[in-house]
């Protein structure tokens, strides 16, 4: 393994292109490290920054699903692969989100018992289901979600987020990220408001 944490060759940030070190180097001016996560994926620069455009687009916040309900969707998602890489990582922006630690680890340990209101109780069954029992997803699961507020595109973005957690998770593990020490030395509590 890299000291990078991955089974694979990890690049330095020299080494790739122009619009990955952009990119590198704006989540270290923010959190004051790179993530393992983008120097992983970076192996392959094309699929990675393919990868990250559909990430960012699918973490712009709406009127009905906020940062915090798109982070909460990748603790559930990874939760039940015990994606640790994920898990670490999105606990702590889901923290930071919500701008409260203790609600935030109640979704982490069981968003059941975690006291959300009946729009994140849906999102997170909609997320639980889709992950653990795709082939069981019906209209009806679409209809909760329409039920409690969310547009025809939000629940599309649900779904896909969903989608696209079980896949971030499978390859973080089958590759082998490790979660950067550093993010367990981030502030619990919440970041400045210009975050």
């Amino acid at each position: 393994m890299s000291s990078n944490g991955s089974f694979f060759p990890v690049p330095s940030v020299a080494d790739l292109p122009p619009g990955l070190q952009s990119l590198c180097g704006k989540a270290e001016a923010e959190l004051g490290f790179v993530p393992n996560v983008f120097l992983g994926y970076a192996h392959r620069p094309e699929r990675f920054s393919a990868w990250f455009a559909h990430y960012a687009q699918l973490h712009v916040p709406t009127e009905n699903l906020d940062e915090a309900d798109r982070e909460m969707i990748a603790v559930v998602v990874s939760a039940i692969h015990s994606c640790t890489y994920c898990l670490t990582s999105h606990v702590h922006a889901l923290r930071q989100a919500l701008g409260d630690v203790a609600q935030a680890d109640r979704i982490l340990y069981n968003w059941r018992h975690a006291g959300l209101d009946e729009r994140r109780l849906a999102i997170c069954r909609y997320a639980d289901k889709l992950t653990r029992r795709p082939a069981e997803v019906g209209r009806e699961d679409l209809e909760e979600l329409e039920a409690v507020g969310l547009t025809h595109d939000e629940v599309w973005d649900v779904a896909e987020l969903t989608a696209m957690y079980s896949f971030t998770n499978r390859l973080a593990l089958a590759m082998g990220f490790e979660a950067n020490p550093e993010y367990h030395d981030l502030p619990r509590e919440r970041a400045g408001a210009d975050r």
